[in-house]
This record gives C-alpha cells, sequence and structure tokens, in this order.
C-alpha cells in the first residue's frame, strides 16, 4: 500500500514546496510518513470535527489546503482548535498534510479551478515569479563519427528527465552550440578521451537547458550520472527571467463579454455565493482577473493586464477605493474562491494512487463565514 510520504511526494510533486511563499508551512503536518494509506479525507480546514470525520470514515490521512500549523507551536494543551486538531490527529493516528500557496501558484492548481468554473479562456499566470530559473551550461564530446553512441541524446535525455528543459508547455528545449574544448588529465585520471599527461584536443558541443532552481541537486544528479567524463564541466546560472508557469493569480477570457450585472450572476451561480461586494463599474466584462483566497494583494497587477474584472476574497474597505472605475473588484469571500480545492486534490490522487484506497471529500463543513440574506 501506497505510504504517507508517497502522498507527499505525489503532491509535491503537482506543488513544489519550493514555490510557497515565505510565510507559509505546507507540507506534512503531522504524522508517520511511513504509515500506510487506509484513506484520504479532503477538506479546505483541518478542525478537530474533520479529524473526527476521517476516523469515521477510515481515513488515516487528512489533505488541506490551509496549513493548520501555521505559526510555531509551543506546547500541545488543547487550549486553542490549533492544538484540539493536532491532539486529535495524534491520538488517532491521523496524518495531515497541507498544500497551501505552492497550490495557489502552480497551473493546475487551486487559480486553474477557480477559472474553469467560471469558464474562462487562454488563461495566464497573472503575477509570475522570478528568480525561480537558472540555465545549465555543459560541455560534451561531439564524435559525428561514432555513430554507435549518440553522447548529446543521452545527456539531455537525462536531464529531461530530472526537470530540465521545460519552457512554457514546450518540452525537451535545449541548445547546442559546436567549438574545441582543451584539456590535459593529470596523474590517477581516468579520462574518457586521449591520456595522463597528455594535452588534447577534443571537439565539443556545448550544451544549454534551463531548469527549476529547486530541481538543482536532482539534474546535477542526472549530468554527472550520464555525462561520459570523468570531470564533468559545467555552469549554473540563476535567472532573474519570469518563470511563467508559476506565480500568483490567473487572467483570462469569457467566451464572451457579460454586462456587469449579468457577470454578478455568473459569480453567484457558479461559486455558490449568495452576496458579492464589488466597485462600480460600467463597462462590458471580458477580460477577468482571479485569485483564490485572500488577493487584494493583486489589485495592481490586475489593472496593469488590462482586466474589466478582478474575482477575489477578503477585501479590505480602503481597498476597494483604488479599484473603482479601474476595473469591476469582486470580493466573493476566501472561503468561496478556494471551495473547489478539493477537486483539485481529488483529482490528483486518484490519478496518482489508481484507486488503491478512498479518497473522500469531506462533510464536515469549515467555513466560519455565514450569510443572512
Amino acid at each position: 500500500m501506497p505510504t504517507v510520504q508517497d502522498l507527499a511526494r505525489l503532491l509535491e510533486a503537482a506543488a513544489p514546496l519550493a514555490y510557497q511563499e515565505s510565510y507559509d508551512n505546507a507540507g506534512l503536518q503531522c504524522g508517520n510518513p511511513q504509515a500506510e494509506i487506509t484513506g484520504v479525507l479532503i477538506t479546505l480546514d483541518c478542525t478537530p470535527a474533520v479529524v473526527d470525520e476521517a476516523v469515521r470514515r477510515g481515513c488515516n490521512v487528512v489533505v488541506a489546503h490551509h496549513p493548520v500549523i501555521f505559526r510555531p507551536l509551543k506546547r500541545l494543551t488543547g487550549a486553542n482548535e490549533v492544538e484540539q486538531t493536532i491532539i486529535a490527529a495524534l491520538k488517532n493516528d491521523v496524518a495531515i498534510y497541507a498544500a497551501h500557496t505552492n497550490l495557489d501558484n502552480v497551473r493546475g492548481g487551486v487559480n486553474d479551478k477557480l477559472a474553469e468554473k467560471l469558464g474562462l479562456l487562454k488563461t495566464r499566470v497573472l503575477a509570475p515569479q522570478s528568480g525561480m530559473l537558472a540555465r545549465l551550461i555543459t560541455y560534451i564530446p561531439n564524435r559525428p563519427e561514432d555513430q554507435q553512441a549518440d553522447v548529446a541524446g543521452h545527456v539531455l535525455a537525462a536531464l529531461y528527465a530530472a526537470g530540465a528543459g521545460q519552457v512554457g508547455q514546450y518540452s525537451d528545449c535545449s541548445f547546442r552550440t559546436e567549438g574545441t574544448g582543451t584539456f590535459t588529465p593529470g596523474i590517477g585520471t581516468k579520462p574518457a578521451i586521449g591520456a595522463q599527461n597528455q594535452p588534447e584536443t577534443v571537439a565539443e558541443l556545448r550544451i544549454e537547458v534551463l531548469l527549476p532552481l529547486h530541481r538543482q541537486a536532482h539534474v546535477l544528479r542526472a549530468l554527472r550520472t550520464a555525462h561520459p567524463y570523468e570531470e564533468v564541466a559545467y555552469e549554473l546560472i540563476k535567472l532573474e527571467n519570469v518563470h511563467q508557469e508559476v506565480g500568483a493569480g490567473l487572467v483570462g477570457e469569457l467566451p464572451e463579454a457579460l454586462a456587469p450585472a449579468t457577470f454578478r450572476q455568473l459569480l453567484k451561480r457558479q461559486l455558490l455565493v449568495p452576496v458579492v461586494r464589488h466597485t462600480t463599474f460600467e463597462k462590458p466584462i471580458k477580460t477577468v482577473a482571479i485569485c483564490g483566497g485572500a488577493g487584494a494583494f493583486l489589485i495592481g497587477a490586475a489593472r496593469a493586464v488590462g482586466a474589466d474584472a478582478y474575482v477575489t476574497g477578503d477585501v479590505k474597505y480602503h481597498e476597494f477605493f483604488g479599484a473603482e472605475g479601474q476595473l469591476m473588484l469582486c470580493d466573493v469571500g476566501h472561503f468561496e474562491s478556494e471551495q473547489f480545492t478539493g477537486e483539485v486534490f481529488r483529482d490528483l490522487l486518484t490519478a496518482g494512487f489508481s484507486r488503491t484506497f478512498a479518497v473522500l471529500i469531506a462533510e464536515t463543513p469549515t467555513n466560519p463565514v455565514q450569510y443572512d440574506c
């Protein structure tokens, strides 16, 4: 049976922990990584009642969007709901795993699910992150006369498999330049080409690939394993380029422009919300920016990309002022904008583990905000 650690690896392949914000605490919150999974209960928030439901339904893992341990715990006395949740989980051998802003910041995560519910097309990341990429340069012998070994192809295949060579929706991307390398193998070496103490000149290919920084160790390990040289020469350069597939929020297009009031009715219907707090905006709504959760920090970014509407949650009173007349800022609520995250987890787990255990959506209500309409 798969273990809790297997589940963590699967979720972190889709939403790497390196992509979470600095203040966040995603990952395994409590539990034995080696425990075999009997069932998984999915929830937005993990509470004592959710742990009770997990036990009742035969699940020993809870997968939540919001980390139950967000700030350091100094004691476990049951003094508050966080401590009560952890105590209940430990007593019942229930592991708790959270994927939070790392799931917000990847394609296929929280915001893609929200975009799907609203029917947005041609989506792209609203605020791509920079400093997440590196360029790897290495030098491979170029011996076209040797038809028995495609050295470059072998090395590149290993780099691609380790996570390099991805540019947007294009994979297996690289650049090659022909050149000449020189070296003199020292005493005690075992050169793939040449002999000890003999200067050597070799036709080489300079190979360049992009890689996510969090895959650096994996890519370099693959390079050293696949490269024919005893000493592998390479350069690793951190880039300031934005990573177009990683970042906060999304922006997309509605199939057709809607009147502002009609768009708000779409929000109510698709997001199951009774109330939409919004600014005044009279123009048709076509380009829509979104951010699940508390997304007021992206109001400026939504304006900058020319969005007609920006949909998020947790907008404060004074934050509405800067948007009025510029776009229709719509606050649908924090829970409401993230409530479909469970579908993301469910799809990842059922695809990754081929129904080896039950994956259930929690029935316990966790939204603390109620509306009297």
